[in-house]
């Protein structure tokens, strides 16, 4: 993949943020997991119809599968 391509369903990406006040809502355990995975690749399961990624990712400690919607901003394709 080129760095000018959009990385597509079923790639890995590097989640490297997330946005202010995004997990202000979210039960402390969603936070622990989520803030274990920035930094880390995660899989890409597509686009919302506002062009933010579903990244997906399993709670190493309880084997919870999280989703996240992010823009391109906080995320980057893994190129090898």
């Amino acid at each position: 993949m080129t760095q000018t391509e959009k990385p597509k369903a079923g790639d890995m990406v590097l989640l490297k943020g997330l946005p202010p006040g995004f997990m202000d809502d979210l039960p402390r355990s969603e936070q622990i997991a989520i803030t274990k995975v920035v930094g880390s690749p995660v899989l890409l399961l597509g686009y919302d119809e506002d062009g933010r990624a579903e990244l997906e990712f399993t709670d190493t400690r309880s084997g919870v599968i999280h989703s996240v919607f992010v823009e391109a901003i906080y995320y980057e394709a893994i190129t090898e």
